[in-house]
């Protein structure tokens, strides 16, 4: 009786061993697909320039501005044009124009700032669609890009940047002015980034500098602008 109860037992053990064995086997392939998965998202993880945000901003628009080489912008009003040279020597200013032109996001905003005898600032609105494009790339900055040669002569395009809480003069990618002070306003060379220049359209410059404007300067009456590539 004993020697038959032995093997029993010991088959029984071997049973309930098998069923607990079981799971574990199971887990184990469960955590190699787990790892599986995690690999392939891994291999869908984008390079740094392939999406733009405030964390890749100049790796993204130092790889766009090789691909997308243009110097030539014009911006259209109801008072006429403006044809706009960008410097190749501001490489991230430039692509940041470029690139922000091509996917039409200027397209919404409007010259939302005329200071007589100053300055005329556009890239900005109170369109919904615009403050949604902003937040889509995480309203990113740009690192200065001083140039000795770059000053604000009259007619010159420059990054408008906020001068409380940013020491390292960081520019706003979105917004813009022209300078329209004859004189030029120097007071602002190697505070904002000079990344380009009016070429013709002074008389529209002039004709919008004549527009009523709020006590914020912004102007009573809406100027919505597009801007498009010339090269």
């Amino acid at each position: 009786m004993r020697f038959i109860l032995k093997p029993l037992l010991l088959l029984i053990v071997f049973f309930l061993y098998q069923c607990n064995a079981a799971p574990e086997q199971k887990t184990s392939a469960n955590k190699e697909k787990v790892i599986d998965v995690k690999k392939q998202e891994e291999k869908k993880i984008e390079k740094s320039w392939d999406s733009l945000n405030r964390f890749n901003a100049e790796a993204f628009l130092t790889a766009y501005g090789k691909e997308n080489p243009e110097t030539k912008v014009v911006i259209k009003t109801k008072f006429g044009d403006i044809k706009l040279r960008l410097y190749e020597d501001v490489p991230v200013h430039r692509a940041n124009f470029i690139f922000l032109t091509k996917i039409k996001y200027f397209n919404t905003t409007v010259i939302y700032r005329v200071a007589k005898n100053f300055v005329i600032q556009g890239g900005n609105s109170d369109n919904l669609y615009t403050q949604k494009q902003r937040r889509k790339y995480g309203n990113y900055l740009l690192e200065p890009e001083f140039r000795k040669n770059r000053k604000h002569k009259y007619g010159a395009l420059a990054a408008a940047r906020q001068w409380e809480n940013n020491p390292n003069k960081l520019s706003s990618p979105f917004e813009f002015y022209m300078v329209h002070k004859r004189n030029g306003a120097h007071h602002l060379d190697n505070e904002h980034t000079v990344f380009g220049e009016v070429v013709s359209g002074f008389d529209t410059l002039d004709k919008i500098s004549k527009v009523k404007v709020g006590v914020d300067e912004w102007p009573v009456n809406d100027i919505p602008m597009t801007i498009e590539i010339l090269d």
